[in-house]
């Protein structure tokens, strides 16, 4: 496997250009299912996700055209479903192949997905997805790992579905499965972030029915049939607020250009509060120097526009080199602290208790052999690594290669000293 060898005090000079959303681009890939037209997707980023997606999609009969593999630009014709299944071996690293249950029942009235795999985070039970779509009539059972579900009048029926917690992906499926259904369905405690949207503006550019978007409560009035359409992903926020904190915490200087600074806005304002100097220079672009002091901040993630638990860890590097102490709890999931050891092996000063995190600094870290456990540890601890003494290893890299595009290019490209070491070929 793959590793990252890191070599720390390179302050980060430069601009750096922002994907496309990875949690924006997975769903609207799994949309195109709905219409047997031709669905145009443009600002893909180029990571492992999507090219897990797009063999799920080949998989179920839908033709994935692109002119370059990893591509930007995806073309997709699904004129018929002949497998309405998402297989184990095909998904078994990417939680968001369970976004294609609503868009199966909702073209064919029968799916059978397998369990989502993904990062080793703690659940993500997709019990809320199944419930709702038992309340738009659907049969659903669980047998060998896998998601069995029917409509047994070929049709789902629309209903009003309130979410006992806040599920972003939950929401996407939903809406879906309700842009076929019969009559209207009205979701209620839906998921408010960027995604989320992005996904209503697609669906709708499809021929759908939807109001609602940007609150928690949307209406979705069922069409007998969508058709295909063209459709640019929004800016991947995560991957800018990573940047955002990499110059920081570099005491560098950096731009961010095409991203949207709308979608930024909790990070923005913890990262200006714990005394970073941020400038908003237009729609797309946002500058972020070298603070004088860093001051220690406590922070809890939440549902947007809350502070993003994909930002947690980016954070928690942050603040070892922030003066005084930061307490972040983490209210989204419970296994999401798996970086703190890692950190505390650099140096940093972490303790832990139940669903907080106290950091107390500034560390001086120093580099080491570290694991990465999931998609945004990674990225924390690519942070750390840029700032520590030494060099820092990390192992197991294949996690931050799922969601962040051209990471170590991006990095040298702004003057980080990384470089991938690939793993021995056997």
């Amino acid at each position: 496997m793959d590793k990252f060898l890191i070599k720390g005090g390179k302050a980060l000079r430069g601009t750096v250009a922002i994907s496309g959303a990875k949690n924006s681009a997975l769903p609207a890939m799994a949309a195109a299912l709905l219409t047997a037209e031709k669905v145009t997707l443009h600002n893909i980023p180029k990571v492992r996700d999507l090219i897990t997606m797009s063999k799920l999609l080949a998989f179920m009969d839908a033709k994935v055209s692109v002119t370059e593999m990893p591509a930007s630009d995806y073309v997709i014709e699904a004129p018929k479903l002949n497998h309405a299944e998402a297989p184990y071996e095909l998904v078994k690293t990417m939680r968001a192949s369970v976004l294609t249950l609503g868009p199966l029942m909702a073209r064919v009235g029968t799916a059978r997905v397998s369990l989502p795999g993904g990062c080793a985070i703690g659940a993500r039970p997709v019990d809320l997805h199944l419930k709702a779509l038992e309340q738009m009539g659907a049969e659903i059972g669980t047998s060998h790992g896998y998601i069995e579900a029917r409509a047994p009048k070929g049709r789902l029926t629309g209903a009003r579905i309130v979410f006992e917690k806040i599920t972003v992906t939950g929401t996407e499926n939903i809406l879906m499965a309700a842009a076929l259904a019969d009559g209207e369905t009205v979701l209620e405690n839906a998921a408010r972030e960027p995604e989320v949207t992005d996904l209503v503006v697609l669906l709708r550019k499809m021929g759908a029915e939807i109001s609602g978007d940007g609150t928690s409560t949307l209406r979705i009035r069922g069409v007998e049939k969508l058709h295909g359409t063209e459709h640019t992903v929004i800016p991947d926020r995560i991957e800018a607020g990573t940047f955002l904190v990499a110059g920081a915490i570099t005491r560098g200087d950096l731009t961010i250009s095409n991203c949207a600074p709308e979608h930024l806005g909790a990070v923005l304002a913890k990262m200006e509060q714990a005394g970073v100097p941020i400038e908003i220079v237009n729609k797309t672009t946002v500058h972020v120097r070298s603070a004088k002091k860093l001051t220690g901040l406590d922070m809890t993630t939440e549902e947007y526009p809350g502070f993003a638990t994909d930002m947690q860890a980016q954070y928690m590097a942050l603040a070892t080199q922030a003066e005084g102490t930061s307490v972040i709890v983490e209210r989204i999931f419970e296994n999401r602290f798996l970086h703190a050891s890692e950190m505390m092996r650099m140096g940093a000063h972490i303790s832990i208790e139940g669903h907080s995190a106290t950091v107390r600094g500034p560390s001086a870290l120093s580099g080491t052999v570290v694991q990465a456990s999931d998609l945004r540890a990674s990225a924390g601890l690519v942070l750390a690594g840029l700032v520590a003494n030494g060099e820092t290893m990390i192992e197991r890299v294949y996690h931050i290669d799922r969601g962040y595009e051209g990471i170590v290019e991006k990095l040298q490209g702004v003057g980080a000293d990384i470089e991938r070491v690939h793993a021995p070929v056997s």
